[in-house]
């Protein structure tokens, strides 16, 4: 470390990753606020609302007026009035211009706070939205109705005893997110999404830095290599072992853009047996090695700054 405390070139392990906590009176799980809202919660928590985070629950975002400007996973976004963002868990998120200079609504959940049967049907669990979203106008109507009724229900938490207003708030916020996938189009056909994707899913999740072989998870899983594939290509369009890849690939550009990490050690985090492994993989995915795309990144983006020496509740 520094003669501050603060971790030195090399030391910082990961990108920050932010947990939830609930703001002081509010209800477990779940929280409504609009950006400046958003904007006072962070820095009451000692965090930088303006650096990058990789927080540990989902955060919605819904701008009304004005614009907003910020990254996700690698990728500069404005969002404009009518436009939402939803950020998963685990995603790197940063905004990058003024939260106080628009007007929206933020909707922060844990990863547990719906019912299963909401995360099944809404696919809350399914790969995550390449943009903000910008729905057709009938949709854009029904999400502002279901948002504002999740807003007032949400400011009214002493009108009801409290494991009701906890229900209220998670039916309506159900209704929206079933609304937002049906606007973003997730709906798919019969095969996609299938049991088998979803386990292949979720397994990679848990071990794309143990093992890139699809033949590990079929086994592990009791399907042939066959059916995950076709499974596979059937929801997200491409095959299995493509998307083992892309998720190696994605956490290998993660640690790059947002630590200080040598790419050998990036390597061997996700699993590569050496230096050359892991460069001949990212320059075959990505076009490029890990020292132009860090490069790249730190020279157009800006050197990410510190990542806080330990981890505090957004």
């Amino acid at each position: 470390m520094d003669r501050n405390g603060h971790p030195g070139r090399g030391e910082r392990a990961d990108v920050a990753r932010i947990p939830y906590r609930a703001s002081a009176g509010a209800p477990p799980g779940a929280e409504v606020l609009d950006l400046a809202g958003l904007l006072a919660r962070a820095r009451g928590h000692g965090l930088d609302p303006y650096a990058a985070k990789r927080p540990a629950f989902h955060e919605l975002v819904a701008v009304r007026r004005g614009t907003l400007r910020c990254s996700l996973d690698f990728s500069a976004h404005t969002l404009r009035a009518g436009d939402w963002l939803w950020v998963r868990p685990g995603q790197v998120h940063q905004y990058d211009s003024d939260l106080a200079a628009a007007q929206g609504t933020v909707v922060l959940f844990t990863p547990g706070f719906l019912t299963p049967a909401t995360v099944e049907a809404a696919r809350v669990d399914q790969p995550v939205w390449p943009a903000p979203l910008t729905p057709a106008p009938a949709d854009a109507a029904a999400l502002r109705g279901a948002l504002d009724l999740l807003e007032g229900e949400y400011r009214r938490l002493a009108a009801l005893p409290l494991e009701v207003h906890i229900e209220v708030v998670r039916h309506l916020l159900s209704v929206l997110v079933l609304r937002l996938t049906h606007a973003q189009g997730a709906r798919q056909d019969a095969g996609s999404g299938s049991e088998p994707f979803r386990r292949f899913q979720r397994a990679v999740e848990g071990d794309f830095a143990r093992t890139h072989r699809v033949e590990d998870y079929a086994r592990a899983l009791g399907y042939s290599v066959r059916t995950l594939t076709r499974a596979t290509r059937a929801a997200v369009g491409t095959g299995a072992k493509g998307f083992i890849d892309d998720r190696v690939l994605l956490e290998a550009r993660r640690l790059l853009w947002h630590t200080d990490l040598p790419a050998a050690a990036v390597g061997d985090r996700l699993g590569f047996p050496d230096a050359t492994v892991f460069t001949r993989f990212f320059r075959r995915r990505a076009g490029e090695t890990p020292a132009a795309f860090r490069a790249r990144a730190w020279g157009t983006g800006g050197r990410p700054g510190p990542a806080p020496p330990d981890p505090r509740p957004y």
